[in-house]
């Protein structure tokens, strides 16, 4: 559910870039960070928590510069504090990169990486691109490296990179569907988002980054590539919707946007926690061991309306997989119950509202 914006033009980019990530708190997330060439340098702000923080942290310690990129991010590799936050720099300083999406190989391509002296300065999966990407600048340009580096990604990702040395571009490109890439063309400016609402106050002319399409974004406009260079005649999209109509996309209504996002966001909400190839799941923020989990006998699921449907799927699955009793109890009136609760019963919440 992470959100990305990204401008280059004469005006100031940190506003639009803030403005945009602002449009983006729909999808969710945990913190939030800003990156902007300034004055020959990268420079980064980035926060956990919500974006108040991010633009207190901007108001305290301004940066001002003409190409930048912002993200918001939904933790998955890494808790959600400020050193996880995108954007990531390499370790020259010289690139930076924001990342929706998951490394599935990340570990390995982590290893290697520190094998050959790299020193990572965070938990996250998506830091590893920015430094395959500084490996391969070493004998290629920024749009090269790019696509060297995610040629060894696995997993679906949606990557927008900048560098101090080529500061007249951005790159952006998009593997498999990990959310979209949208580039807004206006006058002698270019915008990039991960969803329109981001970007539809400044310009309706829209491309749409199919998976495995990458982006060379100027001031004067855009080159649309295949991941091997090979240049793409991309079609632009007049988008006529104002910014309600945006976010609810092609669907008629928002509960009928939410039914078929459904996959997605639980997708999402899986993503960095289960390991499909060796079949292991990872919570580590529950502090569940072996010998805890084999001593629950009993779960009780607690929640109201919606969130005690969702609780009933729940007992049917959890009862089937686990073979551990389940009973799902409206959370209004659990309280003034008397519950059978002992040290091997887990009682499990569920909100939709986050009451």
């Amino acid at each position: 559910m992470c959100g990305i914006v990204g401008y280059i033009g004469p005006k100031n980019a940190t506003p639009i870039i803030m403005n945009g990530l602002k449009k983006l708190e729909y999808r969710g997330y945990d913190s939030a960070g800003i990156a902007v060439l300034e004055n020959g340098g990268i420079e980064v702000r980035r926060d956990a928590g919500k974006l108040e923080r991010l633009s207190q942290l901007v108001q305290d310690s301004p940066i001002k510069g003409k190409l930048g990129i912002g993200h918001t991010r939904w933790a998955t590799h890494g808790e959600p504090n400020t050193r996880n936050a995108h954007p990531h720099l390499g370790m020259t300083g010289d690139v930076v990169v924001v990342h929706n999406g998951i490394v599935e190989n990340f570990t390995t391509l982590r290893e290697e990486l520190i094998s050959e002296g790299a020193v990572f300065q965070s938990e996250t999966d998506s830091e590893v691109i920015v430094f395959l990407i500084e490996r391969f600048l070493s004998e290629n340009d920024l749009t090269s490296a790019v696509q060297k580096a995610l040629g060894l990604l696995k997993g679906a990702h949606g990557v927008v990179v900048m560098s101090k040395n080529e500061p007249d571009k951005i790159i952006a490109a998009r593997i498999g569907n990990a959310g979209g890439v949208v580039l807004g063309i206006g006058q002698d400016e270019m915008y990039i988002a991960s969803d329109l609402p981001a970007i539809l106050e400044h310009t309706r002319d829209m491309i749409f980054l199919e998976s495995h399409q990458m982006a060379v974004v100027t001031r004067q406009g855009v080159k649309v590539m295949g991941m091997d260079g090979k240049e793409i005649d991309a079609e632009v999209h007049n988008v006529p919707w104002d910014p309600v109509s945006a976010e609810k996309g092609e669907y008629r209504h928002f509960m009928h946007k939410e039914i078929h996002e459904q996959v997605r966001s639980l997708t999402d909400t899986i993503a960095g926690r289960v390991d499909f190839e060796t079949g292991s799941i990872q919570l580590p923020t529950l502090n569940l061991t072996p010998e805890l989990v084999e001593k629950i006998n009993k779960i009780i699921i607690i929640a109201c309306g919606t969130a005690s449907y969702a609780g009933m799927v729940g007992k049917v699955l959890i009862e089937r997989i686990a073979r551990i009793p389940v009973e799902v109890e409206i959370a209004s009136e659990f309280r003034y119950q008397d519950p059978i609760v002992d040290d091997r019963t887990v009682v499990l919440a569920i909100s939709q509202s986050g009451e």
